[in-house]
């Protein structure tokens, strides 16, 4: 079999696999990741908020992200949005939107819920002796969040973050339902152009393997130095 295996395709289109379609992926999960954590933290803070109608809201949104398939998530938002936002702005026509953006968009808004329980654990593992001494020193719930709480969930929760960043990493192959060009649709193109599918989503499937085998060893590294620092 290998005597069939045609390494000359990976290596004429490997410039071409990492230049269009890495970059593309990478740039996608940092965006994803970045969103996602900010939007994840601020519904975080809503659940564990004592108004009841702000925690509902918050909690239906992640029980409801976290019920759907990431791929139904992506068709609503790049089908149906144009139309809420052409609805919204009383305009004749759909609003583009355009892949990429609904491809940014939908991985926040769908990440967000798995980072909000992410940091919904991790400001309930800061003990609530902190918090209150935080009001004792006249700083407010938004200033005790941010200075005291915060910065330690992040600290205690960062590994899960991680780990959760390379699950986005991997999902950000869905895409190609948006025929937008990622690693692996850039694998599938020239697949299908050069008739070399074997090799080259094995090739893919390498490069995603070493990516978060590699990505899953530094977690477990750090989360290694952060338990000796406890």
């Amino acid at each position: 079999m290998l005597g069939q295996f045609d390494f000359n395709v990976i290596e004429r289109s490997i410039g071409y696999l990492f230049r269009e379609g890495m970059t593309f992926t990478l740039t996608l999960t940092a965006l994803a990741v970045t969103g996602g954590i900010v939007f994840g933290t601020l519904l975080a803070m809503m659940r564990l908020s004592s108004f009841k109608p702000l925690s509902a809201v918050a909690g239906a949104y992640v029980n409801l992200m976290r019920s759907v398939p990431l791929v139904l998530v992506i068709f609503w938002f790049y089908f149906l949005v144009p139309y809420i936002g052409a609805w919204i702005v009383r305009s004749p026509q759909p609003i583009q939107v355009g892949a990429f953006y609904s491809s940014v968009v939908t991985f926040t808004l769908f990440e967000a819920a798995y980072y909000c329980e992410i940091m919904r654990a991790g400001i309930q593992s800061v003990s609530r002796g902190q918090v209150s001494a935080g009001y004792a020193l006249g700083l407010n719930y938004w200033q005790t969040m941010g200075r005291i709480v915060l910065p330690q969930a992040f600290r205690n929760m960062l590994p899960i973050l991680l780990t959760q960043s390379i699950i986005l990493f991997q999902d950000t192959s869905l895409v190609y339902v948006l025929s937008i060009t990622d690693f692996l649709g850039a694998a599938a193109k020239v697949a299908q152009r050069d008739g070399r599918l074997v090799e080259m989503y094995l090739f893919a499937a390498l490069v995603y393997f070493i990516i978060c085998f590699v990505g899953s060893q530094l977690v477990k590294r750090l989360q290694h130095k952060i338990a000796i620092v406890r």
